[in-house]
This record gives structure tokens, C-alpha cells and sequence, in this order.
């Protein structure tokens, strides 16, 4: 693509189109440039263009956005912008950022990250320079515009030293970065201290130079994330000064200023706790000189900060340095007379009690609000953290802490008794530091307390909210109490929480979005609870007796505003139908039920994780219906409507779940299958169908099931040969290599062998060509699998001769080179079992191997068996596992999800065989018996002698000799 006027204006114009509100000319303008991002230097014309001042700042702007998104996919990708066009880029793009508008800086700055990523610093040494020099350059005139944008930039290369393995390589990387950046940074972060300590008082623009600070703190936590480099060692004062007057002075011309001056300044302030936090964490003994300054410093600071959500993040990074400093040996900070219950009392509590924007975000965004409480997200909330400092407090000391939370508890109590209307929310805090502060017993759903007694405690508190009769009073209450009864489902009786099940099931018509999923997610996590033999604790007849009011409840709940597509209720709908007894009424109107949401989500699929457990739902109504002796037919009269309109409205999202479903009512019909399925089965061996990446496993499951239950079908006309064709064509990737064999190993177990016979070559030929271009470990299992199939299904003769006559000899070949060497890395009970009879069967009964000429081949093939059956997986099966191609998943959004309840179920080739390693010593047994004293000689020969003596234990084990 050339840069010229004729370039400039059709790029001009497409970048406007795209910013049209209408969707026509926006579409047109977008398949535009999607075409034209195919053609050599197309990222760097659109450089020019963001560069090109006669162009309007709208449309340079757009240009901005799609070249760093140009860079995204196709700076290393399968498609990649060719060396020339690079070179020119990296040449252009720093001093375009920082001549930039601001808006344009931060697209530019982005793309030049993505640059760095994959160049910096080996294959663009020049950056650094670069961008050193124009620091320098900018901090010496004062241009913190510039100076801003490069820090912004440098910060997003050094996030690469974040939250990653060391390695020597990482190690190399971070040393260059050291050597060259950290005295120019540390240059200007004193140069900036001392300019906002002039103007703090003079009413100058300060928003520029803090905004500065915290990029260089931001660069600060990068450079010291891995180990405390010499340098920052060297000059811990200077920095740690700066550190400490942030946290100890105020600004009041920029807090006071309105808008966002106070953001400003505490995101400073957050940035540099998050430091003294990793000083804390990593180089205690370093930083101990200037820790009880911190400590001091925060603590008051903490007593400053508002509960307004606008200062959360500072409450929170503050309050998580005092964490740390309370388990680490520094903990005597907190020793002191009155320190733990001035915490108590100042931090924890005020940070624990409700606030007006919890409120807010309770009834207008329900999933946030979940999000943050009950599934504890990455997203520290105040209350949270809170919790957190007294759990780090109670490491040292406990009992101090768990008597002035407890008696804190009980003030809280006590105060709600006094004026229920009034107080309520000393009760959900007292509720709420009750679960927060539990532990969970690892590895286990067992949670403890020691500031209440559980029992006790859910009985005089829990219970009365449970038992209100008004379900929609007090909704922040009831979902704290829901959630108490579900943190400690495990030590609650079972006849204490059958007492309540029906209040659970009053509460999935409360109004409140979060208490119906509150009640919703407490039945579902009951009904996983064990007894003490492991078995379920709650049963269908638990559900029994309520489960038609049960359904109804929860089908109605998502009748509720933004609650459509509630994943809790759906999981908790999952649960249930896979408890309950189902009877044919039953499963008629959960079907019908399940089918109608699954309508309405089609036309506008939002929530996957709903949309996850609305088919699981499905697939578990229709598996245990079905075992129940209900026709399949019951709901294939609800389920085909809508899975025909997800195929023909090309619902892609619901493409890998549709044809699971299906798989799963193919196998669930009697042979010969109704013609509708034929009909889809024409569809499946459409090429077309296997171009969706995230498609093939579910296709996959699909052509198994009709291979398993119309043989005869897939034997009329073409349609074996478009199915292996399937195969050959999967096998190809290494990213569907594995689905590949799943389609071979079908056909191998489904078909007879006159049936297959004429395509045998065919097959060994593919299986060739993919073994000569690429030796994977995967590739070499998935081989062996199929081979030891072939051997138990149609024997060792054929599979020697069919192998022979695509290529001579090119059995022994694969016998030496692949079978005998990678017979341990067999993994898998079905697996194992089947390698391990058929490697036995081919010793015993080939003659290739029972020639006397092949005796070396037959001793490491015994080797082999025994290494397999004798030493355990993690000994034999260390293999480096395999890289995925993602450049061939490029592009996808959705994903191949499984559905559990419609998964496939495993079959055994090898019933009648019960145990595979005396299958092996008896057929070594009978074997010798034949010609005595030939294999004993063999075995001592080749057999490796740990081998030999794990033989010897083998055939004592099974009271058999090798003669």
C-alpha cells in the first residue's frame, strides 16, 4: 500500500464511515479496512495518517486505535507485518507520540507496548536510548506533556518484570532496563518532587507533576518487583523520603479544587503504599529503617480518609501495608496497650459497616455486588480488606483479637436489639465480620470460627431472618443471614437445615435480586454437601416434598427485572433436577420450561456462564429422564424447535453446546434412529461445518455418536469417505490432532473390518505423512492408541500386513522407533489397559515377533509392558507437554465448553479382560510354556534388571512362572 493522496483520502474517508452512527456505512468502511489490512505497509500509512496534521483530529484519532489494534494481531502473528514495514515503524512512532494530542499519546503509547513486547529489548535496541533522550530532553524544559507520555510508555514495557518466573533471560532484560533507566528516572522523580514542594502554595498547575510521580512509582513497582536492585539499595533515602511526604502532607490547591484534584493525589498516595507494601513483602531487612515512619504515616492517614467510595483504592493499598507488616516479624508495632482495639475500633469497623454505595450498588448492580462479597473477585472491596488486616493482626495475636471481636460482635448485637429500624446494619456487620473472618480448612467446603459458636450463633441470629415472614424487608440482612447458612452449611445439622428449606424456597420470590440469588446459590451448595461416608448428605427425599414449589419459585425468579439470565438460579436449577425424582409430568414441564428460556436467550446470548448451566440443565433433565424410562421422544418434541432455530439464526455461541445435545439424543435412541438425524448427519460431513475452530470437539462427539449407532447408515454411498476425509483433515493441526484419532478410533471400534478394509491404506498413509512432519509426544500416544485398538479389534496379522503394504517393512520401523520406546508414556486407565493387551497379544501371538530373528525387538517389548504396568504414571510419563498452536485459534471468540451431563461415556474394548497385568504374565506364561527355555534366556539378555526383577514380582504375584 503506497502513501499517497489517492491512500490518504480513502483511509480518511473509511475511518470516518466507522465513526457513523448508522450501521450500514459503518459495516461497509470496516470490511474496508480489514481488506486493506492485508496489504504490505498498511500499518505504516495509517502512521502517517495519525501524523498527518491537515486530517481532522476525529479521524486521526480512529486511525490511532486501529493501528495499535493492527499491531495487536498482526505484529507476531501467522499474518505478520513484514521486517521493512517494522523498521520504519519503530523509526516513526516515539517522537509521533510525543509531538502527539493526548488522546492520540495514549494509542500510540499502547501500540508502542505491544511493539515492546515482543522487540524490546533485543530486537529494538534503539528504544531506550530514545526514550531516555527525550526525557532528558522534556524534564530540562519543563514539557511534562512529553515527559508524562514517556514515563507512560516506559511503564508499559516495564509491566513485562510483573508478576512473572524469573528466568536468565527475564533476569538480562531487567538489568539493561536497571543500568540505563533507573538514574534518569530517579532524575526526574526528584526533579518533579522539588517543583511540587515550590509551587504547593502558589496555586500552579500541579495536575501534570503528580500525575508524573505516579508513573514513576507505578515504573518504581516493576523495576523492585523481582529482587531490590543495587541501585534503588543505594538510593532507598531519597525515594523513601519522597514516599513518606506524599503520605504526610496535604495539597489543599489541588485536593480542594474539585473534579478530580483529590484523585489525583491519592492515586499517588495508593502508589506509593503499593511500594513500601512490596519493600515490606520482599526486602524487609533493607527497608526495617524506615518502617515505623510508615507505619506511623499510614495509620494516620487511615484516620483521615473518608468512607467515601472515591478513596477506596487508597484505603485499601493503605490498609494492606498494615497487613503485612502485622504477620511479618515486625508484628510488635501492634503490641503496644490499646493498638489492636484502637484498629478495631478505627479501621476495621468504620471500613466494615455498610455504606450508602454499598447500598446503591446492592440494588442497582446485583452481579457487582455478588461479584465482590460472595465470590470474593480479585477486586479488593474496603470491608474485605479490613477483614483481612485483623486476620493478619490475629497470626500474633489471637486472643486479644478474637476477644475484641467478639465483644465488638456482641456491642453490635446488643445495639440492633435495642432498635431493629434503626441499627439493622450493626447486625449485618456483626454477621458480615462472623463469615469474613472465618477460615476454610484447606482442600475442603469446611469452614471454622472461633469468635462465635456456629450452632448457637445461626439459631439467635440467623434463624429469626430466615423465618421473617416479609422476604423482601431488610434485603441486605437476609442476604447476609442466606450467606452464613451458606459458609457454614457443613456444621449445621442436617435436621436443623431441612427445618429451613422451605424459608429458602419463600426467599426465591423475594423481589431483591441478590437475596433470590442468595437463596438460589445456599440450596444448590447444600445439596453438595457429603455425610461422613461421602455420600450425599441431602437426597431426593429431602427435595421431594418441596420440590414442585421448588421449580416454580425458581423459574419465576428469573422472570425478575435483570435477573433473565441469573447464573445462580440457573446452577441452583441444575442441582436440583440432578437430586430430585423425575417423572414424566415433571420432566414435560421443566423441558418446556428450559426450552422456552432457551428461546429467549438466542435472540441475544449476554451471560455465558448462565448460558453454560441453562444447557448442562438440559442435558442432565433429558440423561436422567431417559434412565428413568422416559421416551427420549418426551424431549425431542420440546428441544428440536429451538435447536433448529440456533442452527439457522447462526447463534455461534450455541453452536458447540447444540451439537453435544444432539450426540446425546442420538445415543439415547434405538437403532435404526429416526431420519431427522440423517438429515443433520448430511449436514455434519459438510466441510463447512468443521471451519469454527471452537466447533470441532462438539462435531466431533457428534460423528462419534452416529458412527456408535447408525454403522449400517454410515456404510451408504460417499459417506465413510467424507468422514475419514474428516479425520485426515483434523489430524493436520496439531490443535485438532487429538479430535482426529477420536474419529479414527470410532470407526475402527464401530465398523466391521470388510468395511473398512478398502480405506485401511489410506489411513496408514495419512498417519505416515503426519508422523514424518512432526514427532509430538501427543501425536505419538494418539498413534499408539489407534495401533493397539486396530490389534485387539481385527488382529495382529492385519495390522502388520495393512502397515507392510503401504510401505515394506515400515512396520518393524514404527515397531522400534515409536511403539517399544513410547509404550510408557501411556496414560489412562482405559488406555493403559488397552496398550498393555495389545503389546502382550503381539509378542505372543505375531509371528514377526515369535521369528527367532526378532528376539532383541521381542526382550525390549517386554521391557517396555513391564515398565508400563509396574512403575507409577508420574515416573514414566514425564513428558513436556505439548505447545499449543494458538495462532490457529486467532480471531475466535467463542469457545468449546463441555457439557458434563451430555459427555460421552467411556467404553471399555477390553470388558472380559479384568486386569491387564495378569493378562501379561499369564499369556508370558503359556507363551514359554511352548518352547521352554527360550524366553527366560531372552529376558535376561535384553530386560532391563529393575525390569526383570519387577517381572519376577508380577508373576509371584499372580503364582505363574516363565519356564
Amino acid at each position: 500500500m503506497e502513501w499517497n493522496p489517492q491512500t490518504l483520502q480513502f483511509l480518511s474517508e473509511c475511518f470516518l464511515h466507522t465513526l457513523s452512527p448508522a450501521p450500514e456505512p459503518r459495516r461497509r468502511a470496516e470490511a474496508s479496512l480489514a481488506e486493506a489490512a492485508d496489504r504490505p505497509n498498511y500499518g505504516l500509512v495509517v502512521l502517517r495518517l495519525v501524523a498527518e496534521p491537515s486530517v481532522d483530529e476525529q479521524i486521526r484519532q480512529a486511525a490511532a486505535v486501529n493501528f495499535k489494534n493492527h499491531l495487536r494481531t498482526r505484529w507476531s502473528s501467522e499474518a505478520p507485518i513484514l521486517p521493512p514495514e517494522k523498521e520504519q515503524i519503530k523509526s516513526l512512532i516515539v517522537p509521533l507520540m510525543l509531538s502527539a494530542t493526548r488522546k492520540i499519546q495514549s494509542q500510540l503509547s499502547e501500540a508502542l507496548a505491544v511493539i515492546g513486547k515482543h522487540d524490546f529489548p533485543k530486537a529494538w535496541p534503539a528504544l531506550l536510548p530514545e526514550l531516555i533522550s527525550n526525557l532528558k530532553n522534556a524534564s530540562q524544559a519543563s514539557d511534562y506533556a512529553s515527559v508524562n507520555g514517556i514515563l507512560g510508555t516506559a511503564d508499559s514495557i516495564f509491566n513485562k518484570f510483573r508478576f512473572v518466573f524469573k528466568t536468565n533471560d527475564l533476569l538480562l532484560d531487567l538489568k539493561y532496563c536497571l543500568d540505563n533507566f533507573a538514574a534518569p528516572l530517579l532524575e526526574v522523580f526528584l526533579k518533579t518532587a522539588s517543583l511540587i514542594d515550590a509551587s504547593v502554595n502558589s496555586g500552579a498547575n500541579l495536575r501534570p507533576l503528580f500525575e508524573s510521580q505516579s508513573l514513576c512509582c507505578s515504573i518504581f513497582y516493576s523495576l523492585n518487583f523481582q529482587e531490590l536492585p543495587e541501585f534503588f539499595e543505594d538510593h532507598m533515602k531519597e525515594w523513601m523520603g519522597e514516599f513518606r511526604k506524599y503520605l504526610t502532607t496535604t495539597y489543599p490547591t489541588l485536593e480542594g479544587s474539585g473534579g478530580d484534584g483529590l484523585a489525583i493525589v491519592d492515586e499517588l498516595r495508593a502508589k506509593v503504599c503499593e511500594n513500601i507494601n512490596l519493600y515490606m513483602e520482599k526486602n524487609e531487612e533493607e527497608f526495617q529503617a524506615y518502617l515505623n515512619d510508615f507505619a506511623l504515616a499510614v495509620w494516620t492517614l487511615l484516620g483521615n480518609v473518608s468512607q467515601s467510595s472515591n478513596r477506596d483504592q487508597l484505603a485499601i493499598t493503605a490498609i494492606k501495608f498494615l497487613t503485612t507488616v502485622s504477620t511479618s516479624v515486625h508484628h510488635t508495632l501492634f503490641a503496644s496497650e490499646g493498638v489492636v482495639p484502637q484498629i478495631c475500633q478505627g479501621i476495621v469497623i468504620p471500613n466494615v459497616k455498610l455504606r450508602d454505595d454499598d447500598e446503591e450498588l446492592f440494588e442497582m448492580n446485583y452481579i457487582e455486588f455478588i461479584r465482590r462479597d460472595m465470590e470474593g473477585s480479585d477486586l479488593d472491596t474496603r470491608r474485605r480488606i479490613a477483614c483481612e488486616l485483623l486476620k493478619g493482626i490475629a497470626t500474633h495475636y489471637g486472643d486479644v483479637v478474637r476477644n475484641i471481636v467478639s465483644s465488638q460482635i456482641q456491642s453490635l448485637l446488643s445495639s440492633f436489639a435495642a432498635n431493629p429500624v434503626g441499627n439493622w446494619k450493626d447486625k449485618d456487620c456483626a454477621i458480615y465480620l462472623v463469615v469474613s473472618l472465618a477460615t476454610k480448612k484447606a482442600g475442603t467446603s469446611y469452614v471454622s470460627t472461633e469468635l462465635v459458636d456456629v450452632q448457637s450463633f445461626f439459631e439467635s441470629v440467623i434463624v429469626p431472618e430466615l423465618q421473617s415472614p416479609d422476604v423482601n424487608g431488610y434485603p441486605m440482612l437476609k442476604a447476609g443471614a442466606l450467606k452464613f447458612f451458606t459458609m457454614f452449611r457443613n456444621q449445621i445439622s442436617k435436621s436443623m437445615a431441612l427445618k429451613f428449606f422451605p424459608d429458602l424456597v419463600r426467599f426465591l420470590a423475594s423481589e431483591s435480586n441478590v437475596v433470590h440469588s442468595y437463596a438460589a446459590s445456599c440450596i444448590e451448595k447444600l445439596l453438595l454437601v457429603k455425610d461422613e461416608v461421602g455420600g450425599s448428605r441431602y437426597t431426593s427425599a429431602d427435595i421431594n416434598p418441596i420440590f414442585p414449589v421448588l421449580m416454580n419459585n425458581l423459574f419465576s425468579a428469573l422472570k425478575h427485572q435483570e435477573s433473565e439470565e441469573n447464573q445462580y438460579v440457573m446452577k441452583c436449577i441444575m442441582r436440583v433436577l440432578g437430586v430430585a425424582d423425575l417423572s414424566a409430568d415433571v420432566a414435560r414441564v421443566c423441558i418446556e420450561g428450559l426450552t422456552f428460556i432457551l428461546g429467549e436467550v438466542c435472540r441475544n446470548p449476554k451471560n455465558p456462564v448462565f448460558n453454560h448451566y441453562l444447557f448442562e440443565s438440559v442435558a442432565i433433565l433429558v440423561k436422567r429422564g431417559c434412565e428413568n424410562g422416559l421416551p427420549v421422544a418426551v424431549f425431542e418434541t420440546s428441544l428440536f424447535p429451538k435447536l433448529e432455530i440456533i442452527l439457522t439464526n447462526d447463534v455461534t455461541e450455541f453452536f458447540p453446546y447444540t451439537f453435544q445435545l444432539l450426540a446425546q439424543l442420538v445415543e439415547l435412541n434405538r437403532s435404526p434412529i429416526p431420519p431427522i438425524y440423517m438429515q443433520i448427519f448430511v449436514i455434519l460431513l459438510s466441510p463447512d461445518s468443521w471451519k469454527r475452530s471452537p466447533n470441532v470437539p462438539a462435531l466431533v462427539r457428534l460423528l462419534q455418536a452416529f458412527l456408535q449407532k447408525a454403522p449400517n447408515e454410515i456404510n451408504q454411498g460417499d459417506r465413510l469417505t467424507k468422514v475419514l476425509g474428516i479425520f485426515d483433515t483434523l489430524i493436520q493441526s496439531s490443535s485438532t490432532s487429538d479430535q482426529g484419532f477420536y474419529v479414527l478410533n470410532t470407526v475402527i471400534e464401530s465398523l466391521e473390518y470388510g468395511v473398512i478394509r478398502p480405506y485401511i491404506s489410506h489411513i496408514w498413509a495419512a498417519l505416515f505423512r503426519e508422523l514424518q512432519r512432526r514427532r509430538t509426544v501427543k501425536l505419538i500416544k494418539s498413534l499408539l492408541i489407534f495401533i493397539s485398538l486396530f490389534l485387539i479389534k481385527h488382529g495382529s496379522s492385519n495390522l502388520v500386513d495393512t502397515m507392510n503394504g503401504v510401505q515394506p517393512d515400515i512396520f518393524n520401523v514404527i515397531l522400534s522407533q515409536f511403539w517399544i520406546p513410547n509404550l510408557k508414556l501411556i496414560t489412562g486407565a482405559i488406555e493403559l489397559k488397552l496398550a498393555a493387551v495389545a503389546s502382550t497379544r503381539l509378542i505372543c501371538e505375531s509371528p514377526i515377533l515369535l521369528d527367532l530373528a526378532a528376539a532383541e525387538s521381542w526382550g525390549k517389548m517386554v521391557d517396555s509392558i513391564v515398565t508400563l504396568l509396574s512403575r507409577p504414571e508420574q515416573e514414566r510419563a514425564d513428558e513436556e507437554p505439548d505447545v499449543p498452536d494458538i495462532s490457529e485459534n486467532v480471531g475466535y471468540t467463542a469457545t468449546f465448553v463441555r457439557l458434563y451431563n451430555a459427555g460421552r461415556k467411556e467404553e471399555d474394548p477390553l470388558k472380559d479382560i479384568r486386569d491387564p497385568k495378569e493378562f501379561f504374565v499369564a499369556s508370558l506364561s503359556r507363551l514359554s510354556a511352548l518352547s521352554p527355555g527360550k524366553y527366560p534366556k531372552v529376558i535376561n539378555e535384553v530386560v532391563d534388571p529393575a525390569n526383570q526383577a519387577a517381572l519376577l514380582q508380577l508373576c509371584n504375584a499372580y503364582n505363574l512362572t516363565i519356564v
